[in-house]
């Protein structure tokens, strides 16, 4: 299960540093593009804020030193500072043509790096976490690379190799003039750097109550019907207001800390480098440097006091992309428990005999469920999981899916053990119907074909009719291509267990699973998707769940399953002749006229 977390709580060091890790591949992925994209916005920085002002500073400097200085002794200088300003522009545009492209392909790349890592997920994670909220996570995963990558380029790169080009130049002029700057630099840093990271907290419970907003708004959404029919809009309104609240207090707070706390401090010590700059420079240049020091350390110090002015900024922009990029990673530092074997067996056969030996199971924080279970199911066989609710029937269906593992013992599938096999290849031997289907808000062909992608149209309709969906679907507006809207709202019931059954049929596979697949369906539909699926199991090996014992009667063995344990196995009528559980649930159901029921009569 992946872990969640907690109210408040930020992601720690190692959300962090795995985020960063994914980033950083990316960009060595892409580095062909991201190298020039870092250093050529650098080297324009430089042209724009050094190189030119140099020039400047030098003809201010001969202007100075003679004042017959005319036209013809400046249009060097303008034609040099022109000259600089275009180079600095062309390689502006060169570089962000190479920035836009590692965005670009960065984002797309890890949206899927994403998407992949959510697949590889235990199927009970997915219970743990609101659909919402991982929506939000796992885009913003992807979204915030840009902002990252941005600032890394504009605001670290682009600041730092221009420094490192302005101190050298300071340095041919006196190095008392680097020294004061650097030494404002690094004081500031070291005083900024405290509030930063007290502001840190701050960011992740901010970006944590967002995310609650996120996950409470699709729980509302996605259960629109539920809030309508229990005219429960005022109290989601009011739980959405609440949580909308909280996360602009926490906002604003991480705002303030910054605004009230970091810049108030950055500010005057930007001024007082600024003017330390300037006293130095009038000081040095008053004696042997001249007029062109002035200016050029002038200039340098007010271009290099932005970055301590923009260290908070800095900051502050790749915070909030590493937190958000970090609230998806948190999830991803407990690796999923059901894993594909190192050296998976390939399939050896389609045959689809099926074993539990000695299987133990419980659930998570439970006392066990199945202790040494053994059931056999013969290839072809047709055998029925009937019992109380909470008896273990659905969850024997999830661990021979292999949504979760089992905990002891071994489950096979012709002979071979489900934990040696690739998921991918143990699920192609089965063919699903859960009791609640899953709709996907596409066509009501494509929901069919979901089952087997390369279908053709003719292999849909096929299994559409066997289902009895065509009866349905050539009515509806635009027939199998209408939209059967989100989770299948625009389907009844019934109509959403036919298609499940349609997916089924076209699944073609060796073992079929079905848990309570005809719960929602009417008497008359019921009689005639029973018939399909009769013709479906002839010849592939099934396991039935139902509560509604008329469902399975028919079946070449029932298992009664109670509490965990296999307390009766037979035929139908060899379960009532007993007069134990199975006869007694029967007789519950069939108001107490066993014989008004025959088992096999209204099955064909």
């Amino acid at each position: 299960m992946g872990p969640v977390m907690s109210r408040g709580t930020p992601p720690g060091k190692g959300a962090v540093s795995l985020a960063l890790r994914f980033y950083g591949r990316e960009l060595a992925r892409l580095r062909w593009l991201a190298v020039p994209a870092v250093l050529l916005p650098a080297l324009g920085n430089i042209g724009l804020n050094y190189l030119a002002p140099l020039v400047v500073a030098k003809l201010v400097g001969r202007i100075a030193g003679d004042a017959g200085v005319g036209l013809g002794q400046t249009l060097p200088y303008v034609l040099g500072f022109a000259g600089v300003l275009l180079l600095a522009e062309l390689l502006w545009r060169i570089g962000l043509h190479c920035l836009n492209r590692v965005d670009a392909l960065g984002i797309e790349h890890l949206y899927v790096v994403g998407m992949d890592e959510l697949f590889a997920k235990d199927a009970a994670f997915f219970h743990d976490n609101f659909a919402g909220s991982l929506t939000k996570r796992v885009l913003s995963f992807a979204s915030r690379f840009e902002e990252g990558f941005d600032t890394l380029t504009f605001s670290v790169v682009g600041s730092l190799v221009p420094l490192i080009f302005g101190s050298v130049v300071l340095w041919h002029y006196e190095p008392l003039l680097v020294a004061g700057l650097l030494m404002m630099i690094a004081l500031t840093a070291l005083c900024v750097a405290p509030l930063i990271r007290r502001r840190q907290a701050l960011v992740g419970r901010r970006e944590e109550a967002i995310a609650r907003v996120s996950g409470h708004v699709a729980d509302s959404l996605m259960n629109m019907d539920t809030v309508r029919a229990f005219a429960a809009e005022e109290g989601e309104a009011a739980e959405h207001r609440s949580r909308v609240a909280e996360s602009r207090r926490l906002t604003l707070r991480s705002w303030d800390y910054g605004n009230l706390r970091i810049d108030t401090l950055v500010a005057p010590m930007s001024v007082l480098t600024n003017a330390l700059g300037l006293l130095l420079a009038v000081a040095l240049g008053g004696g042997r440097l001249g007029v062109e020091a002035v200016v050029v350390a002038f200039m340098y110090y007010t271009n290099a006091t932005r970055i301590m002015f923009e260290f908070n900024q800095i900051y502050r922009r790749l915070e909030s992309s590493m937190t958000e990029a970090a609230q998806f990673t948190e999830l991803l530092l407990t690796p999923p428990t059901v894993l594909d074997p190192p050296s998976p067996q390939p399939l050896l056969s389609r045959d689809a005999d099926v074993r539990f030996e000695h299987v133990t199971f419980a659930h998570s924080g439970a006392r066990p469920l199945f202790e040494g279970l053994d059931l056999a199911v013969p290839s072809g066989a047709k055998v029925g999981l009937v019992g109380r609710s909470g008896g273990g029937k659905t969850t024997l269906t999830r661990l021979l899916l292999r949504m979760t593992d089992i905990d002891g013992g071994r489950i096979l599938i012709g002979g071979q053990d489900i934990s040696a096999l690739r998921q991918a290849d143990l699920r192609s031997l089965i063919a699903y119907v859960p009791q609640d289907p899953a709709m996907f808000h596409r066509t009501l062909r494509a929901n069919i074909a979901f089952a087997r992608p390369d279908a053709t149209d003719a292999e849909i309709r096929r299994a559409a009719g066997a289902a009895h969906v065509t009866e349905f679907a050539d009515a509806l507006p635009e027939g199998f291509d209408t939209m059967v809207g989100e989770r299948g709202v625009k389907l009844s019931g019934g109509q959403r267990q036919r298609v499940a059954l349609a997916r089924a049929i076209l699944r073609d596979a060796p073992v079929l699973l079905l848990d309570e697949a005809t719960s929602a369906l009417d008497s008359e539909s019921e009689l005639l998707v029973q018939e399909a699926l009769w013709r479906l199991m002839e010849g592939r090996t099934a396991l039935v769940v139902a509560h509604r014992l008329s469902t399975v009667a028919g079946m070449d063995r029932l298992v009664v399953l109670d509490r965990g344990r296999i307390v009766e196995q037979g035929t139908h009528q060899e379960l009532l002749t007993r007069g134990g559980t199975y006869a007694k649930l029967w007789q519950h159901q069939s108001g107490g006229f066993l014989d008004d029921s025959p088992a096999r009569a209204e099955l064909p």
